[in-house]
């Protein structure tokens, strides 16, 4: 999936985080993404096109959310016109914002010294593949 924003980065440390309800992400950096594109965009389809995702997918990652949250994160009205299309629900809104307040507080962490004790122990490059396959 295409995102509009880049998963955050501090050094070696790729942030990625992920809320989990039973076995199923409810959000994580693409689910943000797409609450970040449907509320831009006003629209569900509008929202995939801009990140390069199929109708299909987009409607089953709202689908996804939708059914994990105590309350829909995406309200829809079927239709092109006026007042019709997507908005995030209040909970939509809250989810969204929290989330990517646990993004920022993530990097702050990586950023005060969280990955101190990699640091000494990472190349700066990994080394060429084995020349061979082990076999058992």
């Amino acid at each position: 999936m295409t995102r509009n924003s880049v998963v955050p980065r501090v050094g070696p440390l790729k942030l990625k985080a992920q809320i989990f309800c039973g076995d199923e992400p409810a959000i994580g950096p693409g689910k943000a993404d797409l609450l970040d594109a449907i509320d831009r965009e006003g629209s569900i389809s509008a929202a995939g096109r801009a990140l390069g995702m199929s109708y299909r997918r987009t409607w089953l990652l709202v689908d996804s959310m939708n059914r994990c949250w105590v309350e829909k994160l995406v309200d829809t009205t079927a239709g092109g016109s006026r007042d019709r299309g997507a908005r995030l629900t209040d909970c939509g809104r809250t989810v969204l914002a929290a989330y990517r307040d646990l993004e920022r507080r993530l990097i702050a962490v990586a950023g005060a010294g969280g990955l101190d004790p990699f640091l000494p122990l990472l190349r700066d490059a990994p080394l060429p593949p084995a020349a061979t396959t082990p076999t058992a």
